[in-house]
């Protein structure tokens, strides 16, 4: 039997089908909404790819082979798991759906923004099981093998192609250090805080070497004094509370404690002053409404969100 199916039109397996339940023509063509001739054409190309043995003629219709029951049933194995996707985006509900959602956050931006989108999820998809976690070195591959559905990130970091990124919001930089700090309430001039000691949050998925506010501390002549590195937010608030260290950090960390207050930033480039935030998820998932229901979800949530101090 010669077959031709790498140009073979799935749709014949419709047809075929069709043809096989019914036992007529006509009441196939009825079935699938087209013509008589729409259907004679279709059975010819069957033949052509399947040979002639497919339907005998009888007095009131046709009878299928074996050939074409053993067809048709291989296209309901091949046409129904296509048919059930399609269900599933079309009757996707979130205020039912009991499935699990993974989001990885950036581990700083998981301290301060955690329990607002964990209550914003929850709102949304109140049967879901979530899993909110910070983004590890082997997070890159769970997004891509789908073992982690969502992912907020700090746009920056370098993203393969395969990951369809969306801007969410920006956060201000600014100077955080304790409340009537001596030399911050009256200036924060490169030439009245160089001197001052550094903390310094790390970001848990960006591995540099370099860090920007460092190199800017160098580029004008000044040695950076860092007494303390941390991925940790509350470490670095309780360094802050207790001593006249200064961090490049975000006023987010006043709900955190209310020792601390923010200040004006020095003279430095844009690029600095704000930090871009993303939310991702993976380019073949941009049409699953799940995918599409959680960013909504998150957009609706950084919108609502105001930086303390900032003007909306």
């Amino acid at each position: 039997m010669k077959t031709k199916l790498e140009d073979f039109d799935l749709n014949l397996l419709k047809l075929l089908r069709a043809v096989v339940e019914t036992r007529n023509t006509s009441t196939a063509a009825e079935k699938l909404g087209i013509s008589q001739t729409s259907v004679s054409r279709g059975l010819a190309k069957l033949r052509e790819t399947f040979g002639d043995q497919l339907f005998i003629r009888k007095a009131h219709g046709v009878e299928p082979s074996e050939l074409a029951e053993k067809l048709a049933e291989a296209a309901d194995n091949m046409l129904n798991p296509v048919v059930n996707v399609l269900e599933s985006y079309q009757s996707f509900e979130p205020k039912t759906f009991e499935g699990k959602v993974v989001i990885a956050l950036e581990l700083s931006l998981l301290e301060i923004f955690g329990t607002g989108i964990h209550q914003a999820l929850n709102e949304a998809l109140p049967k879901a099981s979530l899993e909110l976690i910070y983004w590890q070195q082997n997070s890159l591959q769970d997004i891509l093998d789908r073992k982690i559905d969502y992912l907020i990130h700090f746009t920056l970091y370098p993203l393969p192609q395969d990951i369809y990124t969306h801007h969410l919001t920006d956060l201000e930089v600014c100077l955080v250090a304790r409340k009537d700090h001596p030399v911050l309430s009256n200036s924060s001039e490169w030439e009245e805080i160089h001197h001052l000691p550094l903390v310094r949050l790390i970001p848990g998925s960006i591995q540099s070497k370099h860090y920007a506010f460092d190199e800017l501390y160098l580029n004008k002549g000044y040695t950076p004094k860092t007494i303390l590195v941390s991925h940790s937010l509350p470490v670095i608030i309780k360094k802050l509370e207790n001593s006249d260290a200064i961090q490049f950090g975000s006023s987010y960390q006043q709900n955190y404690s209310d020792k601390l207050a923010f200040y004006p930033l020095p003279k430095m480039p844009e690029k600095l002053k704000i930090f871009s935030i993303s939310g991702c998820y993976l380019q073949s998932k941009r049409g699953y409404p799940l995918n599409q229901f959680i960013h909504q979800t998150m957009q609706t949530f950084f919108d609502s969100v105001v930086q303390p101090g900032m003007t909306q």
